[in-house]
């Protein structure tokens, strides 16, 4: 527990502050809607149904942001009638191989997302960064259809406003938009949370990112299996050192411009040193999320 609540009760109480906040205690409405599995998409949906503005945004309780946060997505939302907007999250880390891996990981998945949403390929977000318009979350029906999942309130909510809005859903590259949050600190926390990210795969309505993901797993299935095969055949062992190479080489320009707009350019040094344990991770990782469980704000989920 922290004192968020007395916190938003200031605010609420403040008169002339030209902000007000409205102080939500979900057990109250939690004993009327009957048994909750997705606890955060009902936790967002009941705020939305006290929200008075026109654009809902959110965020997680361990992000921080700039000052021009707000103002950067509500003009970005004014210039462009945006339906759904996704925003750029950073992390931040010390310099123990746990912080370093998991920040350049998500560097790059952060640069698939803002390439992805631009060009139109398929849908991806972070639900750390968000923000849609309340009028189209409506339409498309809220979490409905997708209330049973226990995560999704990011990219599940963002197909079903891109099948209705597809020319209005966007991607916000802006430095004063980006949120940051720290790194996992212990290996089992980050398991933990990639599984949780890795188990909504299979609950894609939206097939091309299905199929994406598919593609990159077998990629990095197939390295993983030439490395047990180069113990049989020598020969199989310089194919996985020139694809590793040819891998590497092919990825650093993209995720270094992505680096650089995080102001994280400088960890770009361990970037090839780590495609390796990056290879093991992704098959690990997509296997426990198809099959395995995880645990969730003190929660056992199983798949």
């Amino acid at each position: 527990m922290d004192n968020t609540a007395s916190i938003v009760k200031g605010y609420s109480a403040q008169q002339g502050s030209g902000f007000s906040a409205v102080y939500i205690n979900l057990a109250t409405h939690a004993a009327d809607a009957g048994p909750v599995k997705a606890h955060k998409k009902f936790a967002i949906e009941t705020g939305i149904g006290f929200a008075k503005g026109d654009l809902i945004v959110t965020t997680d309780a361990d992000c921080r942001s700039n000052t021009g946060w707000l103002q950067a997505i509500a003009s970005f939302y004014e210039e462009t009638g945006a339906k759904f907007i996704a925003a750029p999250v950073k992390i931040e880390g010390d310099r123990t191989f746990l912080s370093i891996f998991q920040t350049l990981d998500f560097i790059t998945l952060q640069g698939i997302t803002g390439a992805a949403v631009f060009k139109k390929i398929h849908s991806m977000c972070n639900g750390a960064n968000l923000a849609y318009e309340k009028k189209a979350f409506y339409e498309v029906g809220g979490f409905r259809g997708i209330d049973a999942i226990p995560s999704g309130d990011d990219m599940l909510l963002m197909h079903k406003i891109y099948e209705k809005y597809p020319g209005l859903v966007f991607f916000l590259k802006h430095p004063q938009a980006i949120v940051s949050t720290n790194a996992e600190t212990g290996w089992r926390g980050f398991v933990n949370q990639r599984v949780r990210w890795a188990s909504k795969a299979d609950q894609y309505d939206d097939q091309r990112i299905f199929r994406v993901l598919l593609l990159v797993y077998i990629m990095n299935l197939l390295f993983l299996g030439l490395v047990f095969a180069s113990f049989w055949n020598s020969w199989l062992l310089w194919l996985l050192l020139m694809g590793l190479f040819i891998k590497t080489v092919v990825e650093y320009p993209f995720v270094r411009s992505v680096a650089g707009f995080f102001g994280q350019g400088d960890l770009m040094v361990y970037f090839p040193w780590l495609q390796p344990f990056h290879i093991l991770y992704t098959v690990v990782i997509g296997w426990l999320g198809k099959f395995g469980s995880y645990r969730w704000k003190d929660r056992k989920i199983n798949k």
